[in-house]
């Protein structure tokens, strides 16, 4: 198999949120399948909640038997980690299918939340809590 041929079969997305970085391949005519860093995500993520967020722009685009799904994640917590899988996951359908870009707009998946943790300053104790003031 060559490389062009191996790029229409295989399609690359990246999600970032938080410290967490998340790279996604999806593999045409699968099973369904989600692994993530060489886990099923059943197994990976601990909660309902992470567990349905990664799974939610498959859902939304009626495509969960579709696509296997194999991610490679590190950085940040676990729900950090299942965010940048999810914007990861719909940014490969975006490349896959321009036309879901509606759907995914409209599901808010394609929105990127830059928030981060704001850094602690000098002469404070952290990024906002000042150190007790003493009058006497």
């Amino acid at each position: 198999m060559n490389k062009t041929q191996q790029n229409q079969n295989n399609i690359h997305g990246v999600g970032r949120r938080k410290r967490a970085v998340a790279r996604v391949w999806l593999k045409k005519a699968g099973k369904g399948n989600i692994v993530v860093n060489g886990k099923d995500h059943k197994q990976y993520f601990d909660t309902d909640v992470t567990k349905s967020i990664v799974e939610t722009p498959l859902k939304a685009a009626s495509l969960e038997k579709n696509f296997d799904v194999k991610i490679n994640v590190g950085g940040g917590g676990l729900k950090g980690q299942a965010e940048a899988i999810r914007l990861g996951i719909a940014r490969a359908l975006l490349e896959s299918d321009e036309s879901l870009r509606p759907l995914l707009r409209k599901n808010d998946l394609l929105t990127v939340d830059a928030r981060n943790k704001e850094r602690k300053k000098y002469g404070q104790r952290g990024a906002r809590r000042k150190f007790q003031f003493v009058k006497r």
